[in-house]
């Protein structure tokens, strides 16, 4: 018989939460990281390790399965929503310095054209 384990009610809630504002699939997400860490300098032996932070604690995040989670693990996806959320909430007029704001989205995983 298979027991299953049983996470604090605050981090399933957690994860919940950061699955919802993370809304670009992970193979996307490192993509795009990929292409943001990319610059002017060749990729490494293992590109991953070149990705831009958050970015790539989030997609290791989003590799894992919600009983594998660390107490690292929890603070990436607090810190996660609540960089997010700040950055929605702050959204530029349309035009200004929209793009920016849309890469640091997409840098966290959030894309705003993505509807829920």
């Amino acid at each position: 018989m298979v027991r299953e384990q049983r996470l604090d009610p605050e981090v399933e809630e957690l994860w919940e939460d950061f699955h919802a504002q993370v809304n670009v699939p992970s193979e996307q997400l490192r993509q795009w990281l990929l292409t943001r860490g990319s610059g002017e300098q060749a990729f490494g032996p293992d590109p991953d390790l070149d990705l831009p932070e958050p970015g790539r604690h989030i997609l290791a995040v989003l590799r894992k399965r919600k009983v594998d989670l660390t107490p690292q693990d929890v603070e990436v996806m607090r810190d996660a929503v609540d960089r997010i959320r700040s950055l929605t909430d702050a959204r530029p007029p349309r035009g200004s310095a929209d793009d920016e704001w849309r890469h640091a989205l997409l840098d966290l995983g959030h894309d705003v054209l993505v509807e829920r």
